[in-house]
């Protein structure tokens, strides 16, 4: 797997049972941490929540982004619920990219923990 992937092309939620079916998928699909794109009603609270999930699959060796049968970028507010909408799929594995939350290094305490 790349260390980046950035998709190429899109495809349907509808299309990955025919892709599976004729071995086109590669590697594991990958959730990535994203801004939000699709601006949509019901309970969501955009300004609260400015980052939602979306998912890249490796199709014919090109990394293809999600969406829906609308045509709009598929988003889950959760990696939760995406990990619930992947095993409803037929994936029991796949990566986490998160390229806005802060990633902590580990500071003095830590290494004197590990030292000590």
């Amino acid at each position: 797997m790349s260390d980046a992937p950035f998709p190429a092309f899109t495809i349907r939620q509808s299309d990955l049972a025919s892709l599976v079916a004729e071995s086109r998928l590669g590697d594991y699909p990958v959730a990535v941490r994203t801004t939000r794109e699709v601006v949509s009603g019901g309970f969501a609270n955009h300004s609260a929540y400015p980052n939602t999930w979306t998912v890249y699959f490796l199709v014919d060796g090109q990394w293809a982004l999600v969406e829906s049968t609308r045509g709009l970028r598929r988003e889950w507010s959760s990696l939760d619920r995406l990990e619930k909408w992947l095993r409803r799929c037929g994936f029991r594995f796949f990566w986490v990219r998160n390229d806005i939350d802060f990633a902590e290094t580990p500071g003095e305490d830590a290494v004197e923990e590990e030292a000590g």
